[in-house]
């Protein structure tokens, strides 16, 4: 139905692959094969780089991949204790630098790209660790601030305060100029550093109308499709309706019904970050 989209509406579909660690997904490789060349779509993933050491899973991703975001999160050690695997940060440097390296010589492969979570006790490297990753051959770098208020026990010591998320907006201009110094691009406009810097103070920011369905679809591991992750309970609509591109244009509408019956409380205090363009340039 999305390639029949495609065709149709001459609107390119990406199909982002998110977990969990979806590379540990035993029928992965044959869905993406399928997806890129039987059905013309694009295909992008979100790892952890553990499975990226294999030559077989560099090779698949290079030569199906449009996109490949890899998990970054700190510096050497750092990195290696936050993601509880001793030497992480070295195998992954050295597994993006094989692929950089590949793609360069076979110019064809991915748009490779590093997303770090910032939290008050790595705010102050993150400057340093984008210079490392653009050293490796990362040619995009997007980041998040640090969520999980559902884990009491770590949150409140590790987010960002108002003072960090204050000190990120002003830095990253020229970040982002000296990164772009060396082909790299940083990402994000200024609504994703101003939702960052809210949700340090624990400022609400509701959004009456996002355009659900329009342009972005979260499908979780139910099969289940919603304008995004955090109101699939509320507006979420099972992907076996979805069985025509007729339906799947009927879909903001359908959202937009649902709505006005009864809008979704993660909508009083939102954080998507498409919403608010982490991706955008």
């Amino acid at each position: 139905m999305l390639a029949e989209y495609q065709r149709n509406a001459g609107d390119p579909v990406l199909v982002s692959w998110i977990g969990g660690e979806p590379f540990l997904f035993s029928a992965l490789n044959r869905l993406t094969v399928s997806f890129t060349k039987e059905l013309g779509l694009r295909v992008s993933g979100t790892t952890n780089g553990t499975t990226l050491s294999s030559a077989s899973v560099r090779d698949h991703v290079l030569a199906h991949y449009d996109e490949l975001t890899i998990s970054v999160d700190g510096i050497g050690s750092v990195h290696d204790e936050l993601r509880g695997w001793p030497g992480g940060y070295a195998a992954l440097r050295e597994s993006v630098a094989q692929l950089s390296e590949a793609k360069r010589i076979n110019n064809q492969g991915p748009r490779l790209r590093a997303n770090v979570v910032l939290m008050r006790q790595t705010i102050g490297e993150f400057e340093r660790l984008c210079l490392e990753l653009a050293g490796w051959g990362i040619e995009e770098i997007t980041f998040n601030q640090l969520g999980g208020r559902d884990r009491p026990d770590f949150f409140p010591t590790h987010r960002l305060s108002p003072e960090h998320a204050e000190w990120l907006r002003n830095e990253i201009p020229r970040l982002r100029a000296r990164l772009a110094g060396l082909g790299v691009r940083l990402r994000g406009r200024d609504a994703y550093l101003f939702r960052i810097q809210a949700s340090s103070r624990d400022e609400t920011v509701p959004v009456a109308n996002c355009r659900p369905g329009e342009q972005f679809l979260f499908i979780n591991e139910d099969g289940i499709a919603s304008p995004c992750n955090f109101t699939t309970q509320d507006y979420g609509v099972s992907i076996s309706e979805l069985d025509s591109v007729k339906t799947l244009l009927a879909l903001p509408g359908r959202f937009a019904q649902a709505r006005r019956e009864r809008r979704s409380a993660p909508c009083e205090d939102c954080h998507s970050t498409q919403v608010f363009e982490k991706f955008a340039a």
